[in-house]
């Protein structure tokens, strides 16, 4: 008897049980978009402490630009022996003894040709941080989260399409070591990029996204980039490896990740990717040329290293920098092209253009002359008739949504089609700065123990998307 009254008694609990399962589906239904599913990984509830592996790019130092609640100031450096550690050490002492909002980093350094496996065998931090050259970075990454160590690694993860299954087995083994494997997408923080997508997402001003043809995408995204630049107030010395595409990627792996990442935040915000939504296109390639001037200009050296002798035409050194893919994602097409120029001319600096064409506008970020080389946001008509009736619907939208959101935002029309949205300064914070708020997004996962479920697909597409399109533009 007792025996019945519990199997009756776990049939009902299972009953009960499923209906809940079945009232929080229909939920989750209606919710549509608005639902946020998470995946989860192993949150970090101690201190947070960072292991900092061949810093060799500048992006190194500046996750380290300021301090962070819960982040032990003690950083352990495992580096090989050169100048570019040297660098990084020179940038953090200058953040620990500026006047403004000083740091206080300890650096704990090891220098050797073991340092990744005297890294790994010490593990005294719960987070690797990883920005330099790129020819191990993919090797680094996995070795890292198979020892149960969140990974933050600069852009890109992977420069070749051999080595992209070994990134893709990299977050597998993250997912099952409960691990948090991220890159750094500066670019999300940019203030215009925000709010071109915070427009597109507005069907009464944007209507809905083209699908475009390859001669007339829906997006593009063009992006220049100099050798010769200054950061955090200095002139950049970059080492000689970053002219060797087998070392630091070629162009279209390289900056294209970030316009890719944009492309696919802002056109499917939320969605879930896969593989199979894309479809390369063409794809290209082409050299910067450098002459031995120009080379010990931004490196220090004056003369070219061994590897580099490949890449010589005569004396001058032709660096595979620049590509352009054409390609789709859902059906969208898309345009993603990088110039890396010898130096910008007097007064401007790095710049980036990005255009979403939709059925009602476009919306446009330009960085040329007539914007005095800052980036600037347009919302552009076509048709002249609507105008007057769009300017009402602009109007409403920016006070009742985006105003809102982001005080201090206002429209000027500066044609009769064409209106500009005034940013506020304080909504600007540079490019440097982005390094902070990317790192604070990390530590909020690893804190909270989720993250959203698109983020690691769409890290996966974003990689795949890249070393697919090198792999069509050297086989052509």
């Amino acid at each position: 008897m007792k025996q019945q009254k519990l199997q009756l008694l776990l049939v009902a609990l299972l009953l009960l049980t499923a209906c809940g399962q079945g009232k929080k589906e229909d939920s989750n239904e209606a919710a549509g978009t608005n639902q946020k599913p998470e995946t989860m990984i192993t949150p970090i509830e101690g201190t947070i402490k960072f292991m900092n592996v061949a810093p060799g790019h500048f992006h190194a130092s500046l996750v380290q630009k300021i301090s962070y609640e819960g982040v032990d100031p003690v950083v352990y450096v495992y580096a090989p022996e050169g100048p570019e550690v040297q660098n990084y050490l020179n940038r953090i002492n200058d953040y620990n003894n500026r006047a403004d909002n000083p740091t206080s980093w300890e650096e704990k350094v090891y220098i050797g040709p073991d340092f990744m496996e005297k890294m790994l065998a010490e593990k005294p931090g719960n987070v690797m941080v990883v920005a330099g050259n790129n020819a191990k970075k993919t090797e680094y990454i996995l070795k890292a989260v198979r020892e149960g160590i969140n990974v933050l690694a600069d852009k890109p993860m992977v420069i070749s399409p051999e080595k992209f299954p070994m990134l893709e087995q990299a977050f597998d083994v993250a997912a099952e070591k409960g691990v948090l494997l991220y890159d750094i997408m500066t670019e999300r923080f940019e203030i215009n990029t925000i709010l071109q997508k915070e427009l597109s997402q507005i069907p009464e001003i944007f209507g809905e996204l083209e699908a475009g043809t390859p001669d007339n995408p829906a997006i593009t995204k063009e992006s220049v980039h100099h050798f010769s630049k200054h950061v955090s107030g200095k002139p950049l010395i970059r080492p000689a490896w970053f002219f060797d595409t087998e070392q630091q990627g070629e162009g279209i792996v390289d900056i294209t990740t970030h316009l890719v990442d944009m492309i696919q935040w802002e056109a499917f915000p939320g969605v879930t990717l896969s593989k199979g939504d894309v479809e390369i296109i063409s794809a290209k390639r082409w050299t910067t040329d450098l002459t031995p001037a120009m080379f010990q200009n931004v490196t220090g050296l004056d003369h070219y290293p061994e590897y580099l002798k490949k890449d010589l035409d005569g004396d001058i050194l032709k660096v595979y920098s620049n590509g352009e893919m054409i390609y789709t994602l859902k059906g969208v097409h898309a345009k993603v092209s990088v110039i890396w120029n010898y130096k910008a001319p007097e007064g401007t600096g790095d710049t980036h253009f990005s255009l979403m064409r939709g059925t009602r506008c476009n919306l446009a970020i330009r960085q040329g002359e007539a914007e005095g080389y800052k980036p600037m946001l347009y919302i552009e008509l076509d048709n002249a008739k609507d105008a007057k009736a769009f300017a009402g619907d602009l109007e409403k939208a920016m006070t009742q949504k985006l105003a809102v959101k982001y005080p201090g935002l206002k429209l000027k029309q500066v044609e009769d089609t064409r209106w500009l949205v005034d940013i506020p300064d304080s909504y600007k914070v540079g490019h440097e700065a982005h390094f902070g708020q990317v790192t604070k997004q990390f530590l909020s996962y690893l804190r909270s123990g989720t993250l959203p479920d698109w983020e690691v697909p769409n890290m996966i597409v974003k990689y795949y998307t890249t070393t697919s399109a090198m792999k069509k533009a050297m086989d052509q």
